[in-house]
């Protein structure tokens, strides 16, 4: 053998026992198996009756026997074809039943979020519409207060033009009070002129009737 191919040979064993011990395998349904110090039955038993289901590390592969490792560390070999490269029937339903109920308690939880969920949008939706309702009846306060300042603006203008108004009927008042308390000086100052006119006309009158009259001659008959 040439040295070339020895190591190609070296290179492909190390690689054969590398991937024998990535792998795990388990002894199959309903076997109780013997691991043996040697690859064929006339090795004695090492370790007696591994119960099917247990998973074993595999360190070699041989012909019809494996070199594994058990779960307790003991190192031996067991016939090949009482191994399976999935876990047994059994395990399997064991692993299906545990992933049913989890993802049956899965699905509850999910279906109490969902329920959860559900009834906190129920309550937005509620919160939404009363605020709705609530943003209406704000827009008609501010509405109605709006209208009430309006009409206070306009309240306000019409009493300054009413005060206005009365201060200009205040100033006509005084101003016909003055004419008026004028007038009414006036007229007594006119009934005293006519009152002094009456009498100096009285007295003229008093003064001139008697020189109206016609004297008296003396008859010389008498």
């Amino acid at each position: 053998m040439t040295p070339l191919r020895l190591v190609f040979s070296l290179l492909l064993i190390i690689s054969s026992i590398s991937v024998a011990q990535a792998r795990t395998v388990w002894v199959d349904d309903q076997l109780y198996l013997p691991v043996r110090s040697g690859a064929g039955t006339q090795f004695r038993i090492i370790e007696n009756a591994v119960p099917s289901g247990t998973p074993l590390e595999v360190l070699e592969v041989g012909e019809s026997y494996t070199k594994v490792r058990t779960p307790k560390g003991t190192e031996g070999w067991v016939s090949s074809q009482y191994l399976s490269n999935q876990p047994i029937a059994a395990d399997r339903l064991r692993t299906a039943t545990r992933q049913l109920e989890e993802a049956r308690t899965e699905l509850n939880q999910v279906r109490e979020q969902l329920a959860t969920v559900t009834e906190e949008r129920n309550n937005l939706q509620n919160s939404e519409s009363s605020l709705s309702n609530r943003s209406e009846e704000l827009q008609e306060e501010l509405q109605r207060i709006q209208n009430i300042a309006s009409d206070s603006i306009n309240l306000e203008r019409r009493n300054r033009e009413l005060l206005e108004d009365n201060q200009r009927l205040r100033n006509d008042l005084e101003v016909l009070t003055a004419e008026n308390e004028r007038l009414e000086a006036s007229k007594d100052s006119d009934f005293m002129l006519l009152g002094a006119g009456l009498v100096l006309g009285g007295v003229l009158l008093a003064l001139l009737i008697p020189m109206l009259k016609p004297t008296r001659k003396t008859d010389n008959w008498a």
